[in-house]
């Protein structure tokens, strides 16, 4: 499964893989592979990736169009 809003938000932040991919700890292929689907994402990732953009992990899951966090 490709996730578009992981990528896209990235891309609009102007954040190169590698950027992201140091953030996570992991390297840029592994990052990759992420936005890809061929890795799935973790709990613990997908919570680093949401605090790190301030969006819904929904919405980096492609589940929502909306990035806001519901409180």
């Amino acid at each position: 499964m490709i996730f578009n809003n992981l990528k896209n938000i990235r891309e609009d932040n102007d954040i190169k893989q590698r950027q992201i991919a140091e953030i996570l700890n992991v390297s840029q292929n592994t990052y990759s592979q992420y936005e890809t689907g061929v890795i799935p994402l973790t709990a613990e990732t997908l919570i680093k990736l949401a605090n790190y953009y301030n969006v819904s992990v929904d919405y980096l899951l492609d589940r929502t169009s909306n990035p806001k966090v519901n409180n």
